[in-house]
């Protein structure tokens, strides 16, 4: 699964680990991410989303209807 939000956009960030010596080794700070499968009624069928957590309880408040639409005005097929 890649590790992208398709409300938010929410993409892996680079840093480092800086140990006790002050050695740096790279990382990745992954976002969040989980697979969520909401009813959509005006298409009567389930779409299954990939969601950060912080995009999660966005479509909470704006329903699915309105979070779907935003990710298609993203150019992201659903």
């Amino acid at each position: 699964m890649s590790a992208h939000c398709q409300l938010t956009g929410a993409r892996p960030g680079f840093g480092n680990d800086v140990s006790h010596s002050h050695r740096r080794t790279p990382r990745r700070f992954d976002p969040n991410i989980q697979r969520k499968r909401y009813w959509l009624p005006g298409e009567g069928r389930h779409v299954r989303l990939t969601l950060s957590a912080r995009a999660v309880k966005t479509v909470d408040v704006i329903g699915v209807e309105a979070a779907v639409a935003r990710i298609r005005a993203r150019g992201v097929k659903v």
